[in-house]
């Protein structure tokens, strides 16, 4: 079996850190709560906790350690709603003695990958640590340019990410069950394409299971629809994959409206839960109860199962139903679970079931990006070049 890690350098690789300066790209985008003051203070420190392991490695060998990171998306320039004060005020309270840089996308050089800003960000320092898994599918400044120049290592939830991810791509406990929701089928068909040959069993929720179920040839009323797309799913609908779509709906009636119930003033219309077939003016919002009890169940008995994307517009109870289903059926899985980070994590965080998966991964983009390109992401590949990089 191919291991994920080979030629991957790990903390152990760097040379004697002892009163070194070690820079780690961190990925504390996190989001934060705005108090009646105006003050902003982190919302949700998962983020946080999950570099910790790694900056108390380092600081128990002796580096000096400088953490950096982006928050937020500030248009290249110093923007104080996403001043990093908040989040270093957090890392202090948990890691003491960690200095952390401001946001790294203050400046342009960041995103442009440009060679001046790499030598700034890297000027005084001894080593390079990416621990930032949720980025590492960008090529941007922090992430593909210190390991050029500087002995360099994966942080150790960054390892435990390809590890966990490259070993079930590479050897999975069967059955494997994929369950992919979210909203649009293009962000997520190469994806799906990638998995195809690798699962046993890819279960299709959220609003991109409507472009399926018209390759069908069902009517999907005024529900999410991808016309360019179609294509793409009749030919997996055609590969002899097992593929599991919704055999009922939940729907908004025409007119109505969705969303988080905010000051008081909710969202309004008729739910009703609808065979397959849509008309005009209805929206497929959520999977069904036959659908979410049907999908639960092959959840439970996977042998391994990778859950990534919504199955329906949880932020709205109406339609929360069939991804709360599939949540508690993957804290449940008799296997290995697995969930890809985004707005899976955020619904297992508002359940409380966090702790009862095996694997959270912290990048949503990043662990679907892993997946499309076959384990591997434009972060690994810098690092693999590092002048300490294992043959």
């Amino acid at each position: 079996m191919v291991n994920p890690l080979h030629g991957l350098p790990l903390l152990e690789d760097l040379p004697d850190i002892e009163g070194r300066r070690v820079l780690v790209r961190v990925d504390f985008n996190v989001p934060l709560h705005i108090g009646i003051d105006g003050r902003a203070t982190v919302a949700d420190d998962f983020r946080i906790t999950a570099a910790l392991p790694t900056l108390r490695w380092l600081q128990d060998r002796g580096a000096e350690v400088v953490a950096c990171s982006h928050l937020g998306r500030p248009a290249a320039t110093r923007d104080p709603r996403w001043e990093m004060d908040p989040v270093r005020e957090r890392l202090s309270a948990l890691c003491p003695g960690i200095e952390l840089g401001e946001n790294l996308r203050f400046s342009a050089g960041e995103k442009a990958n440009d060679p001046e800003f790499v030598a700034t960000l890297i000027e005084g320092f001894d080593a390079y640590v990416n621990e930032a898994f949720g980025v590492a599918h960008r090529r941007h400044a922090s992430i593909v340019g210190p390991p050029q120049f500087l002995p360099s290592a994966a942080g150790l939830r960054l390892a435990r990410e390809v590890s966990v991810l490259g070993g079930i791509l590479v050897c999975p406990a069967r059955p494997f069950v994929a369950v992919v929701g979210g909203a649009k089928v293009a962000d997520k068909i190469e994806v799906l394409k990638a998995l195809a040959p690798k699962v046993d069993t890819l279960i299709v929720g959220g609003g991109m299971a409507f472009t399926f179920l018209a390759a069908q040839g069902h009517r999907v009323g005024s529900s999410l629809l991808d016309p360019d797309h179609i294509a793409d799913c009749r030919a997996l609908l055609d590969s002899g994959l097992d593929i599991r779509l919704p055999t009922d709906i939940r729907a908004l009636e025409p007119g109505g409206t969705f969303g988080p119930q905010s000051g008081g003033i909710g969202p309004r219309g008729g739910v009703k839960v609808i065979e397959q077939d849509l008309t005009d003016g209805w929206t497929g919002l959520d999977i069904g109860p036959e659908s979410a009890a049907a999908f639960a169940d092959v959840v439970r008995h996977a042998g391994t199962v990778l859950w990534n994307g919504p199955m329906g517009a949880f932020e709205d109870q109406r339609f929360a139903a069939g991804t709360r289903e599939v949540a508690e059926a993957v804290a449940q899985c008799e296997g290995f679970s697995v969930v890809g980070g985004g707005d899976s994590a955020s619904a297992l965080d508002e359940l409380h079931l966090c702790e009862k998966v095996d694997f959270l991964s912290t990048g949503g983009g990043a662990s679907l990006a892993f997946i499309e390109r076959g384990g591997d992401l434009p972060a690994l590949e810098a690092l693999r070049h590092a002048p300490n990089a294992p043959a």
